[in-house]
């Protein structure tokens, strides 16, 4: 169990900030020793057996467990949640240890020295107004560290006639599309790839959307409106869809909302309001299935406006 700190109403901006490294260090260290306990030949067989590949997926679930408790605001369980994440972090690098890859140390000390590097406005002379400006610092530093690890390998002659590698090439694809997206638009402006203000973007919006309503138009459809699939015009229509996507992505990127966020956020507001037009319509005796749009629409408002 997770220690329960004494909450308060307000948060004192002069006690940010403090450092718990004694402990945090004493209890890390106890944590990597029990992690590597379970991987030596006297330990547990199922960790022992383990490699990267076998518990990718993991990690990725971990993380979406804590993410559902930071939305949901439960700060109890979120402790045990990061310390899941944290197990998926320490255990990797145990494998990596044990195959001769690297160690919980050279992780930490990498990350740390990067995370040093890429606030110079705290621990070098560079200035950052506010949040916004720190993100410009921040893609620009990536951007240097990029061209440096380029013409190290070139003066190492590893890079001899090698194409550089893409700016995007470090998005995983398997990121969430709204992310990836995001993270690919991030990337392109950080070399000049942008429009000069959120009107211009709209714009391109509005175009999208066009494009999108003209595909459709073309498309052969059924009774119901749908477009018949395995189409040249359905795969147009597609492509379109995703272009007025793609644009009003960075509409939120260029007004500094996370677009992933942004539609999470509304899914979940979605979901309380069903579940409240679900509860509404048990309490008259009907299951909500049953009603007609009319007195759907009539429960949804009621919903809206209880918020």
């Amino acid at each position: 169990m997770c220690k329960k700190a004494t909450a308060t109403s307000e948060r004192n901006p002069n006690e940010m900030g403090i450092s718990h490294a004694p402990e945090a260090a004493r209890s890390f260290g106890e944590f990597v020793d029990t992690i590597a306990a379970l991987r030596r030949p006297d330990g547990c067989p199922w960790d022992r057996e383990q490699t990267h590949a076998s518990i990718a997926s993991n990690m990725l679930e971990e993380a979406y467990e804590a993410v559902d408790t930071i939305e949901a605001n439960d700060t109890e369980h979120l402790c045990e949640e990061l310390g899941d994440v944290l197990l998926q972090v320490v255990l990797q690098s145990q494998i990596a240890a044990d195959e001769g890859e690297f160690t919980i140390d050279d992780v930490c000390r990498a990350v740390n020295a990067k995370i040093i590097r890429r606030h110079p406005h705290v621990f070098g002379e560079a200035q950052a107004g506010d949040a916004n400006s720190v993100l410009d610092i921040w893609d620009k530093i990536k951007l240097s560290e990029r061209a440096q690890a380029a013409q190290d390998a070139a003066t190492s002659g590893e890079a001899k006639g090698q194409k550089p590698e893409s700016i995007l090439a470090s998005v995983p694809v398997s990121f969430p599309a709204l992310m990836q997206a995001q993270k690919i638009s991030r990337k392109a402006v950080a070399v000049g790839f942008e429009w000069d203000s959120v009107a211009h973007v709209w714009e391109k919006v509005h175009e999208e959307v066009r494009e999108l309503q003209e595909a459709y138009a073309r498309a052969p459809k059924s009774e119901n409106g749908k477009m018949l699939k395995n189409t040249p015009e359905f795969h147009e229509a597609e492509l379109e869809m995703g272009d007025v996507l793609f644009s009003l992505v960075n509409v939120a990127r260029k007004m500094g909302i996370d677009a992933e966020g942004a539609l999470r956020a509304t899914c979940t507001k979605f979901r309380n309001r069903w579940e409240a037009m679900e509860d509404e319509a048990f309490d008259q005796g009907v299951q909500l299935e049953e009603l007609p749009m009319e007195k759907m629409q009539a429960l949804w408002d009621k919903a809206k406006a209880a918020e």
